[in-house]
């Protein structure tokens, strides 16, 4: 059948299981939202009130269902104001499938209006990219797209549609995802584009070597990493924890891959990692480490990191192998796939001294009640005893961030929503929009900084307009509070452009001049209260909590430093 380009594109957007899309129109991808007006009854569009917002919307959409997120811009500054998102979504291997629309090829290379070359700006952050310069090429540009967006290890892919292909035509055939991977050509198209891509089945002989090991480990400590939770592998991981009956520590990306209330769980590694966890890393005598990249975050001294123990890296791409800590030994593979094979493998361990021993290290950070403001344990303990436990929480970037994961139980994979590896304050919102629109009968929590929602808080405007309840709570101590932390720690107080005291706007005011309602607290008491007229008005609602500018997140371990070299506890 003949179809436009623009309607083969929405035609293989349905082929892909896509109901929801969140973007932002322009002049290139007019002819693209003409073709989306006519299936409005089959694709829900979010329109946000920014592409960056967008960007964080599909994103969050991805990470909460485990499903490909699509997100919709224009050219030009359009499709540049994607980058943000489509790097955040690299870093944390999230599956989104970006379309951008260009000019017509007759202008591209000539400095056209609002003509960007987005194919080669994104090659460095994507896992691929397309640009389709004709409708015959739309489809199985499209359907290789999604495979190697979600295949493997996943992560973002852009695709670049001329104005030209839009318009022109092609035929169409509807295949399903099944036939994609058995009809000729196309077939052969996606396997040369994800080839490199796919998880290999694990080598037999790598998983026994592993058994031996466990075997003979007396201090056996496991890392669970964002690649547990990306494969959906929390049951597999927890029954692997309790037959070693090991302690077993999280990365910010692993939280939900182990449950937060899981008697084996220490807590987060690393800089900000609770001392269980970091005094475990450096007395154990086998670290194995499930989808864990050793980022500069966890190994802050790759040469000191877990010196007494063998390390075991299980990770599905090889690339992550021996890249930031040398191993002793290490399995390629999905960590659902290895976890399931080992778990079939290995018996029963007991490691009572060795467990008596980490956990006499607090898990957690006590923090002074002074009476005048909320601390943030405070803040985090009464959002986690007024909402329902299994409720979504994303999160920006900062000292607030680090507090929700210290002190948040997180259940499940994609229960927490957050940018790990490339630190984007302003994700938060988007995310919290994506994960709700994804998740409408759940609870979403949006939690940040008074520095990081200034960044984002135009998308209040989608929130409204999509009668989204979301919740976001601020943790306002009207500074820059992480980089503040820095400054009196390592830069003797030099608080250079971190205090943001007088500075707007009022955010209560601000919920309402978007139509929503707030409320400021500075008492466990007034939370209480807000949380449940939050809870119960329907609407989106915004909490402004008072806290000290000099509340650190502790504990701190300097980068650079051995882990258990703690600069503040």
């Amino acid at each position: 059948m003949q179809m436009t380009g623009a309607k083969i594109l929405i035609e293989c957007l349905l082929e892909q299981g896509v109901d929801t899309i969140f973007g932002y129109p322009g002049g290139t991808i007019i002819n693209v939202y003409d073709e989306l007006y006519q299936y409005k009854d089959k694709i829900h569009h979010v329109l946000t009130a920014h592409e960056q917002g967008a960007s964080h919307a599909a994103d969050g959409y991805a990470r909460s269902t485990g499903k490909v997120g699509v997100c919709f811009a224009t050219s030009g500054p359009g499709a540049t104001n994607l980058t943000t998102g489509i790097a955040t979504a690299f870093l944390d291997s999230s599956p989104v499938v970006f379309i951008t629309c260009n000019v017509p090829e007759n202008l591209i290379g000539k400095d056209s209006f609002q003509e960007v070359d987005i194919t080669g700006i994104s090659m460095p952050i994507t896992k691929c990219n397309f640009q389709v310069n004709s409708a015959a090429k739309m489809a199985d540009t499209v359907r290789s797209a999604f495979a190697i967006a979600r295949s493997g290890r996943p992560g973002p892919v852009l695709i670049d549609i001329l104005k030209n292909a839009t318009l022109g035509k092609a035929e169409y055939e509807n295949l399903s995802r099944e036939e994609h991977f058995t009809h000729g050509s196309l077939a052969a198209l996606i396997h040369r584009a994800s080839h490199d891509f796919k998880a290999p089945e694990p080598d037999m002989d790598d998983l026994n070597k592993l058994a031996e090991m466990v075997k003979t480990a007396q201090k056996p400590l496991l890392i669970c990493g964002g690649g547990v939770v990306l494969a959906r592998a929390q049951q597999e991981f927890e029954a692997f924890a309790a037959k070693l009956d090991a302690p077993a520590a999280f990365t910010v990306m692993g939280c939900g891959g182990i449950s937060g209330r899981h008697p084996l769980t220490t807590g987060l590694i690393g800089m900000h990692g609770s001392q269980a966890s970091n005094m475990a890393a450096a007395n154990c005598d086998l670290l194995i480490a499930v989808g864990c990249r050793f980022s500069d975050r966890v190994a802050l001294d790759p040469r000191s990191f877990a010196k007494q123990a063998k390390i075991v890296q299980i990770d599905i791409d090889r690339a992550e192998i021996n890249k930031n800590v040398p191993t002793a030994h290490h399995i390629i593979g999905d960590a659902r796939r290895v976890l399931e094979l080992m778990n079939e493998k290995i018996d029963q361990s007991h490691h009572e001294e060795w467990k008596k021993f980490v956990f006499h290290y607090p898990i957690e950070t006590k923090y002074e009640v002074t009476g005048e403001t909320l601390n943030p344990k405070q803040i985090c303990d009464t959002i986690a005893r007024i909402i329902p436990h299994d409720s979504i929480v994303a999160t920006d970037v900062g000292q607030h961030q680090m507090w929700c994961i210290q002190n948040f139980k997180f259940d499940y994979p994609g229960q927490l929503l957050t940018s790990g590896g490339f630190g984007t304050m302003g994700f938060g919102l988007g995310a919290a929009i994506g994960a709700k629109v994804a998740h409408p009968e759940k609870t979403v929590i949006h939690v940040t900084g008074d520095g990081s929602f200034r960044m984002n808080c135009n998308e209040l405007a989608t929130e409204q307009f999509y009668k989204l309840p979301i919740i976001t709570v601020v943790f306002n101590n009207t500074a820059l509070g992480m980089v503040r932390q820095w400054q009196h720690l390592t830069l003797n107080e030099h608080y250079s452009e971190t205090t943001l005291i007088g500075r707007a706007p009022d955010f209560v005011k601000l919920a309402e001049a978007y139509g929503l309602s707030g409320a400021h607290v500075s008492t466990v008491e007034q939370l209480e209260a807000a949380l449940k007229e939050a809870l119960a008005c329907g609407h989106g609602y915004i909490i402004d909590c008072a806290i000290n500018i000099d509340e650190m997140v502790r504990p701190m371990v300097q980068g650079g430093r051995p882990i258990d070299d703690f600069l503040v506890y």
